[in-house]
This record gives C-alpha cells, sequence and structure tokens, in this order.
C-alpha cells in the first residue's frame, strides 16, 4: 500500500503543485521558487476556497431569465476611489489591495471606515500587524471617528470569522491576508496555502452574508502581490497603490474589475492628515514645468478613461564611454531604444554616440505607446536645442519606419488640452478628421516623424 504524503511542494511564485522539489517552475517558468509545505490534515482543507464558497442559488436557470437589476453601490467618500471601483462598493464583493510597504495602504483604508463609519455603516477593521493603539494613533491624525467602527487585533481565521457574525458589518477590512492563519491548514502564515486557504474563506463569508471584505497584500521585489497567482483570479477586484514613497502622491490603480472598468486610476496626496484627493491629476502633474527648455515636451496618455498630461524630459549629449549611457526613468527602456533607432535610421540624427536621459516628470510610468510621439519630440527638442512651445502637446505611436500611427480616444486628448489651456495639438494625420475642428486649438497632423519639424523649427 502506498505511504501517503506528508508534504508537497509549492511554486511560492504562482502556486504550481509538485510531489518534488524543482528548480525551476514550470508554470510561471521563474527559478528556485518551490517550498516545502505539509500536507493540510483536514478533510476539506485540500479543497479550494473558491469550489466550496456559497452562491445565491444552485439551482439551473435559463440565461434569458436572470434578473439584470441594477446592484445598488455604497459610496467610499472618496469620490477617486469611487471611480475607481466602478462608482462604489459593491455589496458581497471581495477587494484586493496591494502596494509596497509604507505607501499608505492602511491609511486609505482606514479613511473609508471612516466615511462609512460616518454615514451611519458599520464597519470592522481586523489587524494583523498593528495593536489597537497604533491604529488609535494613526486614526487620531485623520480626526474623529463615529461610534459604528468596531477593532479587532487578531490573526486566527476562526476568530475573525465569529466577530463578523457577531457584529454583523457592512464592511470588513483585513489587514493583511499574509498574516491570517487558519486551522484546518498546517503550514505556517503566509505561506501559499494559508494565503489560498484563507482567502476562500473569506470569499465564502463575502458571498453568503453579502458583507463587502478589503484586504490588503503585501507585494513582492517585483511589484506583485505576495502569494499564489491564483489570489487574484479568486477575488472580484485588484487595486494596486502605486507612487514614490519620496514624494507626495499617490496612484491608485485597478488591474482587475469585475464591477467596473480595468486600468482605471485616482490620484491621492499625501498629508499630515491622511490621504488628500486630486480631482485634476493633468494640472498637478505639470507644476513646476520649465519655461523655454529644450528637451521638455507635454504628452497625453489614458490612464483608463481619463486622459492624463505628463512632462516628457529628455537630455541628449556627446558621451566620452566607449558605450554612449542610455537612463529612462518612468518609461520603456526598450521602447526608448527602439525610438532612438527610427530617429537615427529616418531623420538622420547621430543618436550612437551620445548619453541619452528620459524622464518622465512626476514619477508616473507610461505604459501605452501613445506616448512614442511625445518622446520623439523630447528627444529631437534636445539633441537640436530646440524650444517647443509650453502651450503644445503631443501624443500618438511611431513604427518602425517612422510612420505616426492612430491611438484610442483622440477626442478626450484634445478636449482635455483644451481645458487646460493647451492651444496646439500634433497628432496622427488619420484621426484629424474624426476629431474635427476644435475651439481654440490648433490641431497639426503629421503622417511620419519627419512631419513634426515643419511645427517645432
Amino acid at each position: 500500500m502506498a505511504k501517503a504524503k506528508s508534504s508537497v511542494f509549492f511554486c511560492q511564485n504562482c502556486g504550481y503543485e509538485s510531489a518534488k522539489w524543482m528548480g525551476q517552475c514550470p508554470a510561471c517558468r521563474e527559478w528556485n521558487t518551490f517550498a516545502e509545505e505539509p500536507v493540510a490534515k483536514s478533510p476539506g482543507a485540500g479543497r479550494s476556497g473558491a469550489a466550496r464558497r456559497g452562491g445565491a442559488s444552485g439551482k439551473v436557470q435559463q440565461l434569458n431569465t436572470v434578473d439584470l437589476k441594477e446592484t445598488a453601490r455604497d459610496g467610499t467618500g472618496l469620490g477617486e476611489l469611487d471611480r475607481v471601483l466602478g462608482g462604489g462598493i459593491v455589496p458581497g464583493s471581495l477587494v484586493l489591495v496591494g502596494g509596497d510597504p509604507g505607501i499608505g495602504k492602511s491609511t486609505l483604508l482606514l479613511q473609508v471606515c471612516r466615511n462609512l463609519a460616518a454615514a451611519g455603516k458599520k464597519v470592522l477593521y481586523v489587524s494583523g500587524e498593528e495593536s489597537l493603539q497604533q491604529i488609535r494613533m494613526r486614526a487620531d491624525r485623520m480626526g474623529k471617528f463615529a461610534d459604528t467602527l468596531y477593532l479587532l487585533c487578531e490573526t486566527d481565521l476562526d476568530s475573525v470569522r465569529e466577530a463578523i457574525e457577531q457584529t454583523k458589518p457592512s464592511a470588513v477590512i483585513v489587514d493583511s491576508i499574509q498574516t491570517m492563519f487558519n486551522e484546518a491548514v498546517s503550514s505556517a502564515p503566509g505561506s501559499v496555502s494559508q494565503v489560498r486557504e484563507t482567502t476562500g474563506v473569506l470569499l465564502q463569508i463575502a458571498k453568503g452574508s453579502g458583507v463587502t471584505i478589503f484586504i490588503v497584500g503585501h507585494v513582492t521585489k517585483e511589484g506583485v502581490v505576495a502569494g499564489p497567482r491564483v489570489l487574484e483570479h479568486m477575488v472580484d477586484t485588484v487595486l494596486y497603490f502605486e507612487g514614490d514613497r519620496n514624494a507626495s502622491y499617490r496612484i491608485l490603480r485597478s488591474v482587475k474589475n469585475r464591477f467596473g472598468s480595468t486600468n482605471e486610476i485616482g490620484v491621492f496626496e499625501m498629508c499630515g492628515d491622511g490621504l488628500r484627493e486630486v480631482p485634476n491629476p493633468s494640472e498637478y502633474m505639470l507644476e513646476g514645468k520649465p519655461e523655454n527648455a529644450s528637451g521638455s515636451v507635454v504628452a497625453c496618455a489614458m490612464e483608463g478613461t481619463r486622459p492624463v498630461l505628463i512632462e516628457v524630459q529628455a537630455l541628449v549629449g556627446r558621451s566620452s564611454l566607449a558605450y554612449p549611457r542610455r537612463t529612462v526613468e518612468g518609461a520603456d527602456i526598450n521602447r526608448v531604444n527602439l525610438l532612438l533607432a527610427v530617429l537615427e535610421k529616418r531623420m538622420g540624427l547621430h543618436l550612437s554616440s551620445s548619453d541619452v536621459y528620459v524622464n518622465i516628470a512626476g514619477g508616473i510610468r507610461l505604459r501605452e505607446p501613445a506616448a512614442d510621439l511625445g518622446i520623439v519630440l523630447a528627444l529631437i527638442s534636445s539633441a537640436r536645442d530646440i524650444v517647443i512651445s509650453d502651450r503644445t502637446i503631443a501624443f500618438g505611436e511611431v513604427g518602425l519606419s517612422g510612420e505616426v500611427r492612430s491611438v484610442s480616444m483622440a477626442k478626450q486628448r484634445v478636449l482635455e488640452a483644451g481645458r487646460l489651456g493647451f492651444d496646439t495639438v500634433i497628432m496622427p494625420q488619420a484621426q484629424c478628421k474624426a476629431v474635427g475642428k476644435v475651439e481654440g486649438i490648433r490641431i497639426c497632423g503629421v503622417r511620419s516623424v519627419r512631419d513634426v519639424l515643419s511645427f517645432i523649427g
């Protein structure tokens, strides 16, 4: 008779399970990520929490008979957070909030607790990392809290479940999921098994009782939530808190949302009394932009459905090194190298012997190719020492043959530029007809990177 396994190996990156240790994970292809964990002794511990969760109804139903009644949402009191969530909190949803240590995750959620409690809703804040006194000290900096906010410092999941059943709150905050411990799983807190099974139990509570649960997740050095990748698949919404800890602003980004748009962002400013909303990110990002300086161009990027104007800075100088330096902050360095090759081949700019520095001012990261034209203009401006007007913006994707290709939501980008006082927009020629005439704005359509010289001198 075969001997029962007492332990298995899990990939700490994606949760892949193996009977033996392997150097490279066959699922995510990462090296040295396998860790040994004992097999759960509980009969139900080996099952996924998502498989045990209870739904609204277990009977088979025809698609056309499903009720499409709009689910009522609860406002968080923070307009930027409501925007990222798709209009507010959906009752019975499970929301994962990730971010670097000290970025402001606990502060944001404590402010949500304050606003919900002020609206007369009962809220339970469960902390596995801080004491009651520490939470009270942080809360005192934010102001006065209503009596409907309850605190619990506990890491045992069974005790958390009992507290939820007794208080019957409208929302629960779990800070953090890596500190929670499920006795049905014999591995240590923070392990792959514990994180997966604990999240499964919380998901069952949320769907069964209709309570909204926010869980805080620590991130790895790669910037993803620590634990198995299946954690992000189990929850309804995944929010990432981004930003430079040395800067005052913070960006809350939605990367998954079953109840709203993905890649939506909310911008906050860290102040002494907590996080303050930034309703106009474009104006905030352009503060301090230098005047009459070469190598500085304003580009327009779309963050979800919101156009954001940002400053692109470039510095091109003669190099004394055998291999010229390439430094990029806020953009993909491989994309910048591609654009440098296009400029050298299609425009005759000799950049292979020059040091090139590209910076996205404000610390924001550009993720879409529509910023290509802004980066190209900044590089040309610095290389030829041409000053581009402060009231000019640019957007468009640049191809390998130097053509400027169409991008999404061109009309919204132009309108945002006009709202902030810009009078010239350099954009793809193919979209000029669709955008039409906009009062107070001169639209300059370009077909290739060579055409931009006629508009910048």
